[in-house]
């Protein structure tokens, strides 16, 4: 389990982790993080881990999902990597339409029994619950929401998983801190328990 920092964190974890085959992913995200280039042309950012782990064998597409995509300062091309590979990405939208329980249902019937790594980025969350992180965006799911989709995911292969895009400096109320915390403390209750049954 680790913290961030941006999401680019996510790309050596998996390096590391998906050397023999690669893995399947939940992740909870206002960004789909599957952009060519960011930043002026940069290939290695925050909004480009899952493009780059894609290409590099490390991201198996059809057992990923994408939960809570939205945002006005993107294109759909730039996202346009997670559609076409086949990766289940459901708009905050859709997520709001199916229901929490139908979304976890979702989750768990592409994750399936493979190995699984949960990356959590706070933005996904509305920022009344986090404002302290670098991308807000208006209009997301709810700590509560977000709380019981990642305790929905008990019982699947998981492997490791992280919380980031956390800023403390953004929120001198220490909210998003805590709420980073707290959301790290229930993935790794899920991991912990996954790591259990295997034994």
């Amino acid at each position: 389990m680790s913290a961030g920092g941006d999401h680019l964190i996510t790309l050596p974890i998996m390096r590391a982790i998906a050397k023999e085959r690669p893995v399947g992913m939940v992740h909870f995200d206002a960004h789909c993080d599957t952009n060519d280039e960011y930043f002026g042309g940069s290939k290695l950012t925050h909004g480009t881990p899952f493009r780059r782990a894609v290409e590099e064998g490390l991201l198996d597409p059809k057992r990923t999902i994408q939960i809570g995509i939205r945002g006005s300062m993107y294109t759909e091309n730039d996202w346009q990597l997670s559609y076409d590979s086949g990766m289940r990405v459901i708009t905050i939208e859709e997520y709001f339409e199916m229901g929490t329980e139908a979304v976890i249902a979702e989750a768990r019937l592409i994750a399936g029994d493979g190995p699984t790594y949960v990356s959590f980025d706070v933005d996904g969350l509305d920022p009344v619950y986090a404002p302290g992180t670098g991308t807000p965006e208006i209009g997301g799911y709810s700590t509560f929401d977000a709380q019981q989709m990642v305790r929905g995911l008990h019982g699947l292969n998981l492997i490791g998983g992280d919380v980031v895009e956390v800023a403390p400096p953004f929120d001198p109320s220490g909210n998003t801190a805590l709420v980073g915390a707290t959301m790290m403390f229930e993935i790794l209750c899920v991991i912990a328990d996954s790591i259990a049954e295997r034994r």
